[in-house]
């Protein structure tokens, strides 16, 4: 018996934690369609579909609408860049890479505090991520495929800053 609670006192400090990693006080949330900063259009509906999926996924939030929410998730495409990593004989792309940079702010809409959990936010109330895919025409990939790794990866990243911090 002494054995056993001197083991669960030394776990207690590993990291681990038993039941929810979210915010508990939080039941809703409001996401608005993202901002698109680029001449890429699109992107942002796709990106902020892919986060409310997430977020219904992966949470135990709900999600409202405007004034109706306790917070409220906005996100900012800064930048999508698509670049050529290898090319043919003939200098026909090979492998292209694309990639986002994405600014993110959550905030309680009750009291206008921010809610990231982001270690180095850019600044005190806006997360910059970044998520990039690579893909090659050559073997039936294309920018829609690309596109929908990168955006997966990015609604990902976005739904892990709505977790508590350890």
């Amino acid at each position: 018996m002494l054995l056993l609670l001197l083991l669960s006192c030394d776990m207690t400090g590993c990291g681990y934690t038993v039941g929810n990693s979210y915010q508990t006080d939080v039941q809703t949330v409001y996401v608005p369609i993202f901002e698109n900063k680029t001449f890429r259009r699109g992107y942002e509906y796709q990106l902020t579909e892919a986060v409310q999926r997430k977020i219904q996924s992966r949470t135990p939030f709900r999600l409202a609408k405007g004034i109706e929410a306790d917070t409220r998730l906005t996100g900012t495409i800064r930048q999508i860049d698509k670049s050529v990593l290898a090319t043919t004989q003939d200098n026909d792309p090979r492998n292209l890479n694309l990639r986002f940079v994405v600014d993110v702010t959550w905030e309680d809409t009750r009291t206008g505090r921010i809610l990231s959990q982001q270690e180095v936010p850019i600044s005190a109330d806006v997360v910059q991520l970044v998520s990039q895919a690579s893909f090659a025409p050559e073997v039936g990939q294309s920018l829609a495929t690309a596109t929908q790794t990168a955006t997966d990866s990015l609604a990902n990243q976005i739904v892990q800053l709505m977790e508590s911090p350890w």
